[in-house]
């Protein structure tokens, strides 16, 4: 039998090893990031020393792992050649998400709008934005809108004073804790750009649900962005706020930069689950014999 777990659930239970040696199993698991183990200032306390459990138990137990991305795998690696563990044989499949729904309308909201989405957390760096919109909001007399999508999480305790004293963004900053799916790809469909400045991502859905829409990105310099969306993002420094606002500035117009990024759009192609399946069934059944 094969037992698949594709959410680091209950990977941190001591048990995990001896109940897959005596059930016989082959265990498959798949690793979306290590970022509590080599960023642990980014998540909530005590998980560095939880994650760390779930990854020896992995490594240790696996009949194969299974890596979201290349830059996942690399880490993986990094991490039982440190601790002098065996690496069990893995692969690379890149995950997806929902289909881009069909005859997407985009969303205006009367003004230029950029978006950010993801959970408000540290290492999702929304205060860089934030402070750039502070001093937009101060400077310019109508300010294109940030829509923040997502919930709020952990250690963003300044982004979410922030968010939670509008009167400092004199209306150009919109937080959405929830929206669907069909609404969600329509304000990125109408967006001058989707903004990435996370300081880390094991891979990083929404820059490919971005692409697949038409929408330019502004992602920090990470290698996982670059494997996903190769050159066509214009990548920036997490920290350089100025560089972040210069760019944010230049495509409020269709620029250079920007007309770039639409030029070579229609040549991308992005994961998809059917190939994400054919790559893991076939692998698994390389570890069968």
């Amino acid at each position: 039998m094969v037992y698949v777990n594709v959410g680091h659930t209950g990977l941190e239970e001591p048990s995990l090893g001896c109940w897959i040696a005596d059930s016989k199993v082959l265990a498959i698991f798949l690793i979306h990031d290590v970022i509590p183990i080599v960023h642990p200032e980014y998540c909530r306390s005590g998980e560095q020393a939880k994650h760390e459990r779930r990854m020896r138990n992995a490594v240790s137990s696996a009949t194969g792992l299974i890596a979201n991305s290349q830059a996942t795998l690399r880490d993986v690696a990094a991490f039982a050649a440190d601790r002098g563990l065996r690496m069990p044989p893995a692969t690379v499949a890149p995950i997806a998400g929902p289909p881009i729904p069909k005859d997407v309308v985009p969303r205006t909201f009367g003004r230029e709008h950029f978006v950010v989405v993801g959970t408000i957390e540290g290492r999702k760096n929304h205060e860089l934005l934030l402070n750039i919109w502070q001093r937009m909001a101060a400077s310019e007399p109508e300010p294109p809108l940030l829509i923040v999508v997502g919930q709020r999480g952990w250690e963003a305790d300044r982004a979410m004073a922030m968010l939670d004293d509008p009167s400092a963004f004199a209306g150009s900053v919109v937080e959405l804790g929830r929206c669907s799916d069909d609404e969600l790809a329509s304000i990125v469909a109408g967006a001058r750009a989707l903004l990435m400045p996370s300081f880390a991502e094991g891979f990083g859905l929404p820059v490919v649900e971005a692409l697949e829409l038409g929408t330019p990105v502004i992602a920090s310099d990470l290698p996982v962005f670059r494997e996903i969306a190769g050159d066509i993002p214009t990548y920036l420094d997490a920290s350089d706020g100025a560089a972040w606002e210069k760019a944010i500035k230049a495509f409020l117009q269709d620029g250079p930069e920007r007309q770039r990024q639409l030029d070579r759009m229609p040549a991308y192609r992005a994961s998809n689950w059917a190939t994400h399946f054919t790559i893991v069934d076939n692998w698994i059944e390389t570890l069968r014999h």
